[in-house]
């Protein structure tokens, strides 16, 4: 079953996998994936899409929330003040 994985999405893109098993109740799947350490990776519903728009929107979603998150971080420095 071809899946789109969105968890690394901010720093790898949408990633395009063959998953290898689907928790019957849909919430989890299985990706072949070497990474050095281990031959399978898990993903959790959030973090995979079985189509690429629900993965473009999901990805979409992450960028806006992370931009946000910079500009707060970014007034939060603009206001320091050093004495």
């Amino acid at each position: 079953m071809k899946v789109w994985i969105t968890k690394y999405a901010l720093s790898d893109g949408i990633l395009e996998k063959d998953a290898a098993e689907r928790r019957d109740d849909g919430t989890m799947i299985t990706v072949p994936w070497k990474n050095g350490w281990n031959e399978v990776a898990y993903f959790h519903k959030n973090e995979w899409h079985d189509d690429k728009g629900t993965a473009i929107a999901r990805a979409e979603g992450m960028r806006v929330s992370k931009i946000a998150s910079l500009k707060k971080q970014i007034a939060k420095l603009e206001a320091m003040k050093f004495s």
